[in-house]
């Protein structure tokens, strides 16, 4: 199998669009597709200065998904006066796992000469996941109680920071799934919410100064091609996965994606083109209403956003969801 661009052997067959690509050419793909997805969602706020730049969170994992975004950014906005960049890691508390990826983060963020933050749920809840998991107090998957903590940290952290934008690694299949999923459960408010939060172009979002905005220009460009170029690249990457994911649902509408697409090619980016063109009109038609608008917390449908009473958090309760679990977590141990 050659490759379309070159004639050197193929690595890829992308089925979706036919092209059979070499390790470069589909570097060069890979790379097109997310200074596009910049450029199309207005990511560099144009009124950026060397003197007031861009602030950016990247949420670095270690993971395939984040350790290329990070890359791919630094190659793009490195040197760019106009651009602040700032990588954060997350470690959860996992026992074998997260320690690995963070040394990947680590290599990578030297290799950059990227400003690097750290911080842990151990430091700034007193848990660890694998203690969480084992109590199980809420009878929940481990990604329930480990997303709530994720955001509250990012959310935090970026806002902290003073960060702009908060950018994260999600890929076309991850994208597809949450859009899946949210048409499935019938939750348009939160496919009004999701338009807003983090998928419309930052000058069709509603403005909000309770959560700092997110980005994912990762979103266009399948998994399992992010995988082949960070192989391509070399680039320092931690494979894992996670001892404690189980998220049952979203396991099911991953495999009936994967089939669709097996049986369809193109189906994952028809199903983002038609929820994006849908979460737009869902944005305007819940705008103005009683509901927040953007974020992801989802604490209470239709509730005007407040302080959370114990941490300060934005929350559409008296108590955020992090508190309440940190709450039935302190009384199982």
């Amino acid at each position: 199998m050659e490759c379309d661009k070159c004639g050197s052997d193929a690595i890829h067959h992308a089925a979706y669009s036919g092209a059979h690509l070499c390790g470069e050419h589909l570097r060069r793909s890979v790379e097109k597709r997310v200074k596009r997805r910049v450029r199309e969602d207005g990511l560099l706020d144009p009124d950026a200065t060397p003197d007031d730049p861009d602030r950016w969170v990247i949420g670095l994992s270690g993971g395939k998904d984040s350790v290329a975004l990070t890359r791919i950014l630094d190659d793009v906005f490195g040197k760019d006066p106009r651009v602040e960049m700032l990588a954060l890691t997350i470690h959860e508390g996992i026992e074998g796992y997260r320690d690995a990826s963070v040394d990947a983060c680590v290599e990578l963020a030297d290799e950059l000469s990227l400003r690097h933050e750290l911080v842990s749920y151990e430091e700034e809840f007193d848990v660890r996941m694998d203690d969480v998991v084992e109590d199980d107090p809420e009878n929940m998957a481990a990604c329930a109680y480990c997303g709530v903590f994720r955001r509250d940290l990012l959310e935090k952290y970026a806002a902290e920071f003073d960060a702009d934008k908060l950018l994260t690694g999600h890929n076309l299949d991850d994208e597809a799934q949450t859009a899946m999923m949210n048409f499935l459960e019938g939750d348009v408010r939160q496919v009004a919410k999701h338009f807003d939060a983090s998928l419309g172009p930052f000058d069709e979002r509603e403005a909000t100064d309770a959560f700092v905005p997110r980005a994912k220009p990762l979103r266009d460009v399948p998994e399992k091609e992010i995988a082949l170029y960070c192989h391509v690249r070399d680039l320092p990457t931690h494979m894992a996965e996670c001892p404690h994911a189980e998220e049952a649902y979203r396991g099911e509408i991953q495999s009936t994606i994967h089939e669709l697409e097996e049986n369809h090619p193109g189906a994952r980016h028809s199903i983002m083109a038609g929820y994006e063109e849908l979460s737009a009109l869902a944005a305007d038609a819940y705008r103005g209403g009683d509901g927040d608008g953007a974020g992801d917390e989802d604490d209470g449908e239709g509730s005007a956003l407040r302080e959370c009473e114990r941490c300060g958090s934005k929350t559409s309760r008296d108590v955020c969801r992090k508190c309440r679990l940190l709450d039935s977590i302190e009384a199982a141990t």
